[in-house]
């Protein structure tokens, strides 16, 4: 199942094991619902915190669940996973997560993704080049976000943006533990310290 494979790849890219498997938190339209979704967008992550534990439930609209090979349905399903991934863990430090954080990373994971699922094609780093174009200059807001939201996700792809620019060279270069190594240190960087970190 797609998000089975997402969370598969997304552990690997960051060397964590996350015990709680996605597929086993997958909600579907009626249930979202019920636990207070919005149903606003195709995928959104449900938390629920309490008696010292984090719950929480991923609802993926089913078309994105059979479209891998579409980059958009794709990477909206890889950013309800980069959520769930995100948050298990620092609730697992005991550490809180800022939604800019949150969004931000999701932003940088979708590119790692897939830039890593093309390695093997990717001899000049032309792929990489395309993916960053299209996933950080191509992409348009919803208009019922708030002014609040909207800010939000366009600071985001900013900074998510400047940081995967700078990871080009090492991909043309075909250093692949060198972007394993700096995409895992960025990501265990937490609160202002990552979005410093990414905006470099």
């Amino acid at each position: 199942m797609l998000p089975a494979r997402i969370q598969q790849h997304l552990e690997a890219i960051y060397g964590i094991r996350c015990e709680l498997r996605v597929t086993d938190c997958l909600l579907d339209e009626d249930q979202a619902r019920a636990l207070g979704g919005t149903m606003r967008a195709r995928e959104e992550l449900l938390v629920r915190e309490g008696e010292g534990q984090v719950e929480m439930g991923l609802f993926l609209a089913p078309e994105l669940l059979h479209r891998a090979a579409d980059l958009g349905a794709f990477c909206e399903a890889a950013e309800g996973v980069s959520h769930f991934l995100y948050l298990h863990r620092a609730a697992a430090l005991d550490r809180r997560v800022s939604l800019l954080e949150l969004e931000a990373q999701a932003e940088v994971d979708k590119f790692a993704i897939c830039a890593l699922g093309a390695w093997a094609e990717d001899g000049e780093g032309s792929h990489a080049r395309g993916l960053l174009r299209r996933l950080f200059d191509e992409g348009t807001l919803r208009d019922e976000l708030s002014e609040q939201e909207s800010w939000r996700y366009r600071e985001a792809n900013r900074l998510a943006r400047a940081y995967c620019r700078r990871l080009l060279p090492i991909i043309t270069a075909r250093r692949l533990d060198r972007l394993l190594t700096e995409l895992r240190y960025a990501y265990r960087l937490g609160a202002e310290a990552k979005l410093d970190y990414l905006a470099r």
